[in-house]
């Protein structure tokens, strides 16, 4: 069993204590950077912007992307579905096929 471990991250110049486990130490820095490079696109040159706000509004456009993706990943697996459907119907048809 691992035990949570204390990482610093910063968001906007603001430093944050974050308990995760080891093995996701790597990926938990990743995503703090790329929340810390999301947060300050929609801020921009704007630094007296509301840091709530601009996290809301960092979250969401996550949010929306994680949504896009579910639907891209559905329509996919669809898709994915009924090709397989149709190679296991071509393959039905080799082995019922009494020309054989």
């Amino acid at each position: 069993m691992s035990t949570s471990v204390p990482v610093s991250i910063r968001l906007l110049d603001r430093e944050y204590t974050v308990g995760c486990e080891p093995d996701e130490r790597d990926s938990l820095l990743a995503a703090a950077k790329l929340l810390d490079t999301r947060m300050r696109e929609i801020r921009g040159n704007n630094r007296m912007a509301a840091l709530d706000r601009v996290a809301v509004l960092a979250a969401l456009n996550f949010a929306h992307e994680v949504q896009q993706m579910r639907h891209d990943d559905e329509g996919r697996t669809r898709e994915l579905a009924r090709s397989l459907g149709d190679l296991q119907r071509k393959l039905d048809g080799l082995f019922d096929d009494p020309a054989r």
